[in-house]
């Protein structure tokens, strides 16, 4: 197993006909382990959900618990912990033993907790992680809205700063952030609205309660399907070409200087305590991999554009590293939007974003699988 995997983009006959294909792993993938005569789990496997049971992220961390057992044989029990954005979850199985049996089920590389100083565990020293895909953020517009494209966005921001309202998810929230981020590299001043989730803020741009609807992709595409809304941007590295739709420009592509955080949106992440034994981390990456490759996750996957990207190793840390910097980085920004106290970078050890290449990896970094 290499120190730094990414995965990409595979459906599941490609996995399994790829570098999968071969009698062993095929037999890893699909076997119990009591039929391998494995000595774990030799009982039930917790996943602890960060999230409240019934949104976006506990139904994406289910479908992966279920694949997992499939895959293994094992028996997966979730329960959810919401609070402090990930950081009662988190404290949770932090203070649980490093044997495997506890698993987290994050979202965002579980960015906030440290850069909001709910948890002080630097993750890729105390934590492995392992990344499913991305859901990409979006922003939408009324069909009759006097605004084409980002860029009339963006100009009439320009002319009158502060007045442009667009909804998102909640202040500090994901949909948030991802508008701060490109606001900022737009250089624009916006008035954001926050809403109760996702769901929420779509419908108060189609309502006409704001100028922009802020929110996922996922979340916008059955009224951009029905003609209600039109996007103006998402935040994968490519355009999107959806059928009765059209093209859904990357910002990418309109903000180029963007192009390296990309994608940006809501992260699928399972994380477990870093000094689990190594042996235990390869069997769970083995099963999660398996997981998402499965038919439920990829059909989920593609029927609301996630970017699917799976990591382990390093690759998984050098993103969770980056994701915190860009975040204490854009949050100290707009620090006047976040509405709670924010640590900075200095306090977390985070270089700025654009310094991030050549400050990766930190001193005394190794991989741990």
């Amino acid at each position: 197993m290499t120190k730094n995997r990414i995965h990409g983009r595979i459906d599941r006959r490609q996995f399994v006909a790829g570098a999968a294909a071969s009698v062993a792993m095929a037999e890893l993938m699909i076997t119990p382990r009591r039929v391998r005569g494995q000595s774990w789990p030799e009982r039930p496997i917790t996943m602890v959900v960060m999230y409240a049971a019934g949104g976006g992220t506990d139904t994406i961390m289910r479908v992966l618990a279920d694949g997992m057992a499939k895959a293994k044989g094992w028996e997966i029990n979730v329960i959810n912990k919401p609070g402090a954005v990930g950081g009662i979850a988190t404290q949770f199985a932090h203070a649980q033993p490093a044997d495997g049996y506890t698993m987290l089920g994050a979202a965002n590389y579980n960015k906030f907790v440290r850069v909001m100083g709910h948890v002080d565990l630097v993750p890729w020293e105390e934590w492995a992680t392992f990344q499913a895909a991305s859901a990409l953020a979006s922003w939408s517009v009324r069909t009759d809205s006097p605004f084409e494209t980002f860029e009339d966005v963006v100009e009439a921001a320009k002319a009158e700063p502060g007045k442009i309202t667009l909804s998102t998810s909640g202040t500090g929230g994901v949909w948030h952030e991802a508008a701060l981020i490109v606001g900022s590299a737009a250089g624009i001043e916006l008035k954001y609205v926050p809403y109760q989730g996702g769901k929420p803020a779509t419908l108060a741009g189609l309502q006409g309660e704001v100028d922009v609807a802020g929110g996922g992709v996922h979340e916008h595409i059955d009224l951009l399907r029905a003609g209600q809304l039109r996007n103006l941007m998402q935040t994968g590295p490519e355009d999107l070409e959806v059928e009765g739709v059209g093209t859904l420009r990357s910002i990418g592509n309109i903000l180029p200087e963007l192009k390296p955080q990309l994608p940006v949106g809501s992260d699928y992440n399972l994380i477990m305590r870093r000094d689990t034994p190594v042996e235990i981390l390869k069997e769970v990456e083995d099963a999660f991999v398996a997981a998402v490759n499965s038919d439920a996750f990829q059909e989920i996957a593609e029927r609301q554009f996630f970017q699917m990207d799976i990591r382990s190793g390093e690759a998984a840390d050098r993103r969770t590293a980056q994701r915190e910097a860009v975040t204490v980085a854009i949050f100290n920004e707009h620090a006047d939007q976040i509405g709670a106290p924010v640590k900075s970078a200095e306090e977390l050890g985070l270089p700025a974003p654009e310094a991030f290449d050549s400050w990766w990896p930190p001193e005394g970094y190794e991989p741990r699988v």
